[in-house]
């Protein structure tokens, strides 16, 4: 499976039965950088475990245009980021969903300047929302400069792929008419 990249979906992928998955952060942040490791992750499992192929993998930044660029026409949108909860709990997941309404508001944050939500509500009043929105949001514990997960974090990665898969066969089942 290739892999998609911003160039890609300009050229096609806003079709409304394709599925989206977002890794979102900064590689060179630590923790921030889960979402990427994540979509890494499904791309290395994808000769074992092929996803269908209507799903595109991604990663971004967090600019909100970019955001709603990647999920715009999609069936489905998983997306995969760190967070900032206080207290916290490192490793920590959280996830939230959307139907065509309003996110349910964390007890995070992003890691971004703009957050998430500003991208969801943005891409409400704009009428540009996935038909379905999950978001997987990671407690961190490191944002400084350079390379690699806390332990709790890297501990979360594994089971985030499953989450994320197990998302996608669901959308897929429910998609074809089956129950899932």
């Amino acid at each position: 499976m290739r892999p998609a990249t911003v160039t890609a979906h300009r050229e096609g992928m806003r079709s409304r039965g394709r599925i989206a998955v977002i890794g979102v952060g900064n590689e060179f942040r630590r923790d921030d950088g889960v979402g990427w490791a994540v979509l890494a992750r499904l791309r290395e499992r994808a000769g074992d475990r092929p996803l269908p192929e209507d799903t595109h993998l991604a990663t971004c930044d967090g600019d909100p245009g970019r955001l709603i660029g990647l999920w715009e026409g999609a069936r489905l949108a998983v997306v995969v980021d760190a967070a900032h909860a206080h207290p916290g709990t490192p490793g920590r997941v959280h996830r939230l969903e959307l139907d065509a309404g309003l996110l349910a508001q964390p007890s995070t944050t992003s890691s971004h300047g703009l957050g998430l939500g500003e991208a969801v509500e943005l891409a409400r009043v704009l009428g540009l929302l996935p038909e379905h929105l999950v978001v997987y949001a990671v407690e961190g514990s490191e944002s400084d400069m350079g390379t690699g997960l806390s332990p709790a974090v890297a501990d979360a990665v594994e089971p985030l792929v499953a989450a994320v898969e197990d998302e996608i066969a669901r959308n897929g089942d429910a998609a074809a008419g089956r129950p899932a």
